[in-house]
C-alpha cells in the first residue's frame, strides 16, 4: 500500500456534540433528589481514543453532580448511525451525540466552510480556528441543540494501492470521501464515494473500493480540544 502526503490538500472531518434541553454542569442537577439519565451516541469505536475520553468525562460528570447525572454510553452506532446523529438529537432518540459535519453535506453550509482545503498545518490549528469561526458567527444551523464542543484534524492521508507521485495519478480511482471533500476529488478526476468512518472498513474489506482517502490526527490536538471545553 502506498500512503502519499498532499500538503495542499487538507481534509478535515468536524467533531461536534450536541445536547439538547438540558445543562450537565447546572447547579440545581448538584443537589437534584432525582437522578438525571442521559444517552450518549458517538460513533467511535471503544477503543479509539475519542471514545476512550468521552468515557473519562462521562465520569467525570457523574463525580461533579455527586451521581445526579447518569450517562448511557453508545460507542460505535449501537445507538444510532453516524449520519443520523444530530436529528436523533432532535427527536430525543439520544441526547448527547458526537457527530461529524461532512456525513450530512449540504445540511450545515455555514460549518462546511472550514472543510475546505485552507491549508491547516494541524489539528491543533484547525481546532483553534473552527471554534473561533463558530463563537463569531454563530451559525443557525445549530441554534436547535447546545454546542458543547468542536474539534478538527490536521491534513488528510491518501492511502493506494498503486504509487501516486502527481495529482493525475488520482485520476479514475475511487477514493472514500466526505463532505465538501467530494467535489476536490471529483475534480481530480477521481471518483468520489461518499461513506462514513464506521462503513470504511468493510468496504475496503470486501475490495468494493481499494483507495480511500484516509484522514487521520497526526498528533493529540483533538484529545487537548476536547479536555479543554
Amino acid at each position: 500500500m502506498s500512503k502519499n502526503w498532499l500538503p495542499g490538500w487538507c481534509v478535515l472531518s468536524l467533531f461536534v456534540i450536541f445536547i439538547f434541553g438540558i445543562s450537565i454542569f447546572s447547579p440545581p442537577l448538584a443537589f437534584s433528589q432525582n437522578t438525571v439519565k442521559l444517552n450518549y451516541a458517538n460513533f467511535f469505536p471503544p477503543t479509539h481514543k475519542n471514545s476512550i475520553c468521552v468515557e473519562e468525562w462521562i465520569k467525570e460528570v457523574e463525580k461533579r453532580t455527586n451521581g445526579a447525572v447518569k450517562i448511557n454510553y453508545y460507542p460505535a452506532n449501537t445507538l444510532v448511525p453516524a449520519n443520523q446523529s444530530f436529528d436523533a438529537v432532535l427527536k430525543g432518540i439520544a441526547d448527547i451525540a458526537m457527530s461529524c459535519f461532512s456525513y450530512t453535506r449540504g445540511r450545515f453550509p455555514m460549518m462546511e466552510v472550514i472543510d475546505l482545503p485552507l491549508g491547516y498545518r494541524d489539528g491543533i490549528q484547525a481546532t483553534k480556528l473552527i471554534n473561533a469561526y463558530y463563537k463569531k458567527f454563530r451559525p443557525k444551523e445549530l441554534d436547535n441543540v447546545k454546542v458543547m464542543y468542536l474539534v478538527a484534524h490536521g491534513p488528510g492521508i491518501l492511502h493506494t494501492k498503486k504509487p501516486v507521485n502527481k495529482l493525475e495519478d488520482i485520476r479514475g480511482m475511487k477514493i472514500k470521501t466526505t463532505g465538501t471533500t467530494a467535489a476536490i476529488v471529483k475534480a481530480l478526476g477521481a471518483t468520489p464515494v461518499a461513506l462514513t468512518m464506521p462503513d470504511t472498513y468493510d468496504a475496503l474489506r470486501t475490495n468494493r473500493y481499494c483507495r480511500r482517502n484516509f484522514s487521520t490526527c497526526r498528533d493529540s490536538s483533538g484529545v487537548e480540544a476536547w479536555r479543554a471545553c
